[in-house]
């Protein structure tokens, strides 16, 4: 009798963990993977889109590598006060106004390109009311994933899916983004405003905010908190943040090398560019979807995943320098696009399975942080260094590569109980 009572309270216990899971949530699951989609749609999809920007604005490559990097400047000093807010008034609190005024941005910048004739400096400011909005919506997707769910196997499946949903972007970057300006060039800005209203209206409705089960820290109190978590786990929260910076450092400017590359040594333009650029991304995508789905909550397998891929990734970059062949190019990078995909997951889920859920919208925040700082720095330093040297732009990347992967080897030390 024991034995029959014990195992229909096991079948009971696992047909309520799968009810409780991401089966239960996936409508809601759906509907915050449209902001990683939207914030890097409102982003990446402007790469291929800068050499038209400067043809038709009459500004340099270096000026039109802004227009991506002061997005991410004003997201990267607002994403921890976003986080901490967030923590305080609740995720939706935080992240619907912001996609808002991530919609505001793309509207202005659309207005100074389409109706002033030295409209570069309005645009910036739309761009950088875009990183504002940014700054309190993507960042705030980790934690409230976190927030969803009790089970770490659960948390790590959703995040891969959140993870795929923003490489997804990508993917479709550099093809949507061809095709509008294909149309009219500064049509990319206007698309913004409506990816924005429809992620809102998924999380009005489809998103229910996890019931707060204790009051906020003081201010003086929740700081010492934070000062003790980085006291406690400095080591492999650094880490974690330097591989972040120089994962998106590497794939933000090689996208932006290849962007120029294709347009100016094989004129190919508009939606044939974005296609291109969309065959590398779009292994970056199916290799994070993979990769959430593996990892689970086994957090050695976590550290020599995203090893693996630093160091495949860094090959990668070493081997592009020898050839500016263009399909050489394209599945050479193809595989460091693996690299960083496989690489993703897991570092997004050791902070959220290592963090309190009171704390974790902050760090989580400050690692979004660091991954907006290589998005800021890559196309600008790729567009000076192209001017110069591409062999040195070539070894700095792979020497950047490389520093990722000793640091996840040495740095990323999980407890021994997860073997």
């Amino acid at each position: 009798m024991n034995y029959v009572e014990k195992l229909f309270t096991s079948s009971e216990d696992k047909s309520s963990k799968k009810k409780s899971g991401t089966s239960s949530q996936k409508w809601a699951i759906l509907s915050i993977s449209s902001i990683p989609l939207v914030m890097t749609l409102g982003n990446s999809m402007l790469i291929p889109v800068l050499p038209i920007l400067e043809r038709e604005m009459k500004i340099s490559s270096f000026q039109s590598s802004l227009i991506i990097t002061v997005y991410s400047i004003v997201a990267i000093f607002l994403i921890p006060i976003a986080g901490y807010l967030s923590d305080r008034l609740g995720r939706k609190k935080v992240i619907i106004p912001s996609l808002a005024l991530a919609g505001i941005g793309g509207l202005i910048a659309g207005w100074a390109t389409w109706k002033m004739t030295d409209g570069y400096w309005l645009v910036l400011v739309g761009r950088a009311l875009q990183g504002a909005g940014a700054a309190g919506s993507f960042p705030i997707v980790l934690p409230l994933v976190g927030d969803m769910f009790k089970n770490d196997d659960d948390v790590s499946s959703a995040l891969g899916e959140i993870e795929t949903s923003n490489t997804l972007g990508k993917v479709l970057s550099p093809i949507l983004g061809s095709y509008l300006a294909g149309i009219i060039w500064f049509l990319p800005f206007f698309s913004i405003p409506i990816f924005s209203a429809i992620s809102i209206l998924l999380m009005v409705l489809l998103v229910k905010s996890p019931k707060k089960k204790k009051e906020a820290l003081p201010f003086k109190d929740f700081v010492k908190k934070i000062r003790l978590i980085f006291s406690e786990n400095g080591r492999w929260l650094y880490a974690i943040f330097f591989i972040g910076v120089i994962l998106m450092f590497v794939l933000f400017g090689v996208l932006f090398y290849l962007s120029t590359i294709l347009e100016t040594k094989y004129n190919i333009h508009d939606l044939k560019k974005g296609l291109f650029l969309a065959l590398p991304l779009g292994a970056l995508c199916l290799a994070s979807f993979i990769t959430g789905k593996v990892i689970k909550e086994n957090q050695i397998l976590m550290k020599w995943i995203s090893f693996t891929g630093s160091l495949l990734m860094s090959i990668s970059i070493a081997l592009l320098g020898f050839s500016e062949n263009l399909w050489y190019l394209i599945i050479v990078f193809l595989v460091g696009a693996i690299g960083i995909g496989v690489s993703l997951p897991p570092l997004d889920s050791l902070i959220t399975a290592t963090i309190e859920k009171a704390e974790r919208g902050t760090i989580t925040s400050i690692y979004s942080s660091m991954r907006f700082i290589g998005v800021a720095a890559g196309p600008p330093v790729i567009a000076i260094m192209m001017k110069h040297s591409d062999k040195f732009m070539f070894y700095l990347l792979t020497g950047l590569s490389i520093a990722a992967a000793i640091v996840t080897l040495f740095a990323i030390k999980p407890p021994k109980k997860e073997a």
